[in-house]
């Protein structure tokens, strides 16, 4: 079965490939989840514009990871949220909300994928964040949180 992958699946492509799958894995699980759909000549369209949506999100070079970690590290990032006494958070913070608060402080467009949270953020104050620029370019970031 040929489809073309609307989203990253491990270990099969990336957003706009077209995959030759065995059926089942295909209509029981690729499709279903909305992680690809059917090979069509209509498709092509839509595999243009998956993989131009792809190239912008990208990080573009190894010059460009650079410059984007260079002003991730002269940043300053604060992120406000709810806590009990004890200072544990009512619920967490999520990779969504750091690249929210990295946009907020003036720095870079992120994408959340590429924000790694090596153990969710449950308490208040500083934590260290790892954000995956390029293949050979990781920068590392401190997320200040406070309560409200």
């Amino acid at each position: 079965m040929k489809l073309v992958l609307t989203q990253e699946v491990p270990g099969l492509g990336s957003p706009g490939d077209i995959v030759d799958v065995a059926d089942g894995y295909g209509r029981n699980y690729l499709v279903p989840r909305r992680y690809a759909i059917l090979a069509t000549r209509g498709a092509e369209r839509q595999v243009a514009q998956i993989k131009r949506a792809r190239d912008a999100r990208a990080v573009r070079d190894l010059d460009h990871a650079k410059e984007i970690a260079g002003q991730l590290s002269g940043l300053s990032v604060r992120l406000v949220s709810r806590a009990g006494k004890e200072g544990r958070l009512f619920g967490s913070v999520t990779a969504a909300d750091v690249v929210s608060a990295v946009t907020d402080a003036g720095g870079p467009a992120l994408d959340r994928r590429r924000v790694e949270l090596s153990t969710p953020i449950k308490s208040l104050g500083s934590h260290t964040v790892a954000v995956h620029l390029h293949p050979e370019v990781s920068a590392k970031l401190t997320v200040q949180v406070t309560s409200a």
